[in-house]
């Protein structure tokens, strides 16, 4: 069909800056505040294209949700990262030296979230504004007040609070939900927020609604979902970029989950 040509000729000359492998993707808002040091990040900008940020002690990254940024974690700095969730803030606090492998010093602490209050309205503002090419003193005073209120819900948590065992399950969830392109597992997770494994498969029997497996390869399948429909990627890219090691295994349990193989998926978008 002549349209469907001509169309198709228009979109070759689009191009879509895709995210870098190992970059941080998730659906859900994030705000990055350096401490200390220099965090030196490539990301999306507000035309979706890639650009090099270099901030210091004092700025602010601002990471709309399924926008993505991958930090270079080579020099010495100090971030504090906020996850702004459906149900939970996280809270990871993390120090970097320069030439090193690992981090020196790593904190992390979740709370319950109260939706449908202002807190939603600012996290859509700032969402809509990072796409603007102008953003001072707006990005400021929400910022301002986006610190303000996470403050004031550290001060005064939800009455009824979830106990320390729901608080571990859901900063699980928002780990996992970060690093479901790596090659995480039980005993990595494990290790990460010191507790045993057998612990960690427990926790997952009690609180959530599957198994510790089962919910890996729920976010996994999740974001392959996303990926299918935003980016032009071949489907052992899309499988490695969501932690499969082999892109048939990715297939199987793709169908599996979803009642469609990863190509149907596509297609019928």
């Amino acid at each position: 069909m002549v349209f469907h040509d001509l169309i198709s000729s228009v979109l070759v000359g689009f191009e879509i800056f895709t995210p870098p492998e190992f970059s941080y993707q998730v659906n859900f808002p994030r705000l990055e505040l350096v401490l200390d040091g220099e965090y030196v990040n490539e990301m999306e900008d507000h035309e979706r294209k890639m650009s090099r940020i270099v901030a210091k002690a004092g700025d602010a990254i601002f990471v709309p949700p399924n926008c993505w940024n991958k930090p270079d974690w080579d020099t010495d700095c100090s971030v504090l990262s906020m996850l702004f969730g459906r149900r939970q803030l996280g809270l990871s606090f993390v120090s970097k030296r320069k030439g090193e492998a690992g981090f020196y010093d790593i904190q992390k602490h979740s709370i319950q979230t109260r939706s449908g209050f202002a807190i939603d309205n600012i996290l859509e503002a700032l969402s809509s504004l990072a796409r603007e090419s102008h953003k001072k003193p707006m990005d400021d005073l929400l910022l301002q007040a986006l610190l303000q209120y996470s403050k004031t819900m550290l001060e005064q948590p939800v009455e009824q609070s979830q106990s320390r065992v729901q608080d571990l399950y859901q900063g699980i969830c928002i780990y996992i939900q970060e690093n479901f392109h790596r090659q995480i597992t039980r005993d990595s997770i494990a290790d990460r927020f010191s507790i045993s494994s057998n612990h960690l498969s427990r926790l997952f029997r009690q609180q959530g609604h599957m198994t510790l497996a089962d919910y890996i390869t729920w976010v996994r399948v999740d974001r392959a979902k996303f990926m299918l429909k935003k980016y032009n990627f071949k489907l052992n890219e899309v499988s490695l970029r969501c932690g499969f090691k082999d892109v048939n295994y990715f297939c199987r349990v793709f169908k599996n989950r979803t009642g469609r193989t990863p190509t149907e998926y596509r297609g019928s978008i």
